[in-house]
């Protein structure tokens, strides 16, 4: 499936992007100490890159069998992993700009929780789908 491969890479890039920016932006803010800004570029790698560069390699041998909850875990995880980075951020962002969040925190703390409910609904519905793959035929 090149989704999945495409997908691999552009979380690879985003991840990348994520590291970048929070080693660059807390050095030129002289900011010392810990933000939610160093979680977005992990999360990216492996929950983004590694996860579908595996699925990549998963589909090349099997198939899966049930066509719609496999389309609804291609929707919701990269969705609810995309949210989830750009809530951390979001956050650590203005963490390191020394925002008083004062009310913001919680409508933040609420829309990255939104992030990860589909993120784990996400996960849920690729464990369902990895009991039904099926062998591909080879020819």
């Amino acid at each position: 499936m090149k989704r999945y491969w495409v997908l691999s890479l552009s979380f690879l890039a985003s991840g990348l992007a994520a590291g970048v920016y929070y080693r660059e932006f807390t050095k030129a803010m002289g900011f010392e100490g810990r933000t939610s800004l160093a979680f977005a570029h992990p999360h990216l790698l492996f929950l983004g890159a590694l996860a579908f560069l595996l699925l990549f390699f998963l589909t090349k041998t099997y198939a899966p069998k049930k066509k719609r909850l496999w389309t609804a875990f291609e929707i919701l995880y990269p969705l609810g992993l995309f949210w989830t980075a750009l809530m951390m951020l979001v956050r650590g962002t203005l963490q390191v700009l020394g925002t008083e969040l004062g009310k913001m925190d919680a409508m933040i703390s609420g829309i990255a929780g939104i992030g990860h409910i589909v993120l784990a609904a996400g996960l849920i519905i690729l464990f369902v789908n990895l009991l039904y793959l099926e062998k591909k035929e080879t020819k």
